[in-house]
């Protein structure tokens, strides 16, 4: 029991995950403001503004770099995690999303016809914009810096 406890008690953990749902719950606001509506799906899918993916691993970074210091290998493996992260959720699974995105045109366009071909739609909100990536990139380092300086 006692590594539940460390676990627990990994501050550069509680903050990365603390930035995580801050995010989420940013979403939530966000969501409410664009379409004037509660959804509360936000707050488990993926995509919106901002990324939480984003502020989890810069927030993580960040914490490893005050706690262990900004020139440890540590610090380094987090921010090439933290990269790799961010990359792929402005690149690989944005391009992912607008695929998906074309496939349901096509199916919709090809089947309407035919009412009795029935297909599950691809999800189209995989992945980032730019902008919401450096949103919760932002995001994240502001909660590490900000949870720094409570402590």
């Amino acid at each position: 029991m006692q590594e539940i406890g460390d676990i627990i008690n990994n501050r550069v953990l509680m903050v990365a995950l603390v930035a995580c749902f801050v995010a989420q719950g940013l979403k939530l606001i966000f969501e409410v403001i664009k379409h004037r509506k509660v959804d509360l799906r936000v707050l488990v899918t993926t995509g919106g503004m901002p990324s939480a993916h984003s502020a989890l691993v810069t927030a993580l970074a960040a914490g490893v770099g005050q706690t262990i210091g900004w020139s440890s290998p540590d610090f380094a493996v987090a921010v090439v995690f933290a990269i790799i992260v961010m990359y792929d959720a402005a690149g690989v699974r944005q391009a992912a999303g607008k695929q998906a995105r074309i496939l349901n045109q096509m199916i919709d366009e090809l089947f309407h016809e035919k009412p009795d071909f029935f297909q599950d739609r691809l999800k189209e909100l995989l992945g980032h914009t730019p902008v919401q990536v450096i949103a919760g990139s932002i995001l994240g380092v502001t909660i590490s810096l900000l949870a720094r300086a409570a402590y």
